[in-house]
């Protein structure tokens, strides 16, 4: 089955949160998990509009922290797909944090993310191809096969373990 490819700009999703004591830590930063939980999130809205079907998480690789958030400051978390295989999507999540007094913004973390699309009886389902429009697209899914390769040298060699 033929399936038309997509712009990436489809799958773009974004979300808004405002960090509340509650969200942090005894440091008074962001909880990690917490922010992972969002990212994933995240990612598997746009992972599901690419694939207007069921996904599910199939591993997360080079999540970068790359400044604390801080109580009080807002995140904007965003993801969209960069590159398809046959039934998996690679989803990059970033996120920026702003000073609403300062207006002052800066990227907090980086991340890739892998799922795989699966049919209603939960197995693995072809995917369309993604295109890439703005430069960071084009980039992102330039470089995307060479970590599709690290992901899968990576999960060999731990099955070997």
């Amino acid at each position: 089955m033929e399936l038309n490819p997509k712009p990436a700009s489809r799958s773009r999703t974004l979300m808004t949160q405002l960090i509340f004591p509650l969200d942090t830590n005894p440091h008074h930063t962001m909880f990690g998990g917490k922010l992972m939980e969002y990212m994933d999130k995240v990612a598997a809205i746009a992972a599901m509009r690419h694939a207007r079907g069921q996904v599910v998480t199939a591993s997360t690789d080079s999540l970068d922290f790359l400044a604390p958030i801080r109580v009080g400051e807002v995140i904007e978390v965003e993801a969209f797909v960069t590159w398809t295989n046959r039934s998996s999507m690679e989803i990059y999540v970033s996120v920026e944090s702003e000073n609403l007094f300062t207006g002052d913004r800066q990227k907090t973390v980086t991340a890739f993310f892998t799922f795989v699309a699966l049919d209603e009886r939960g197995k693995p389902v072809a995917v369309p191809p993604v295109v890439p429009e703005t430069e960071e697209e084009i980039k992102l899914h330039a470089s995307a096969p060479e970590r599709h390769r690290l992901r899968m040298k990576r999960k060999q060699d731990r099955r070997s373990d």
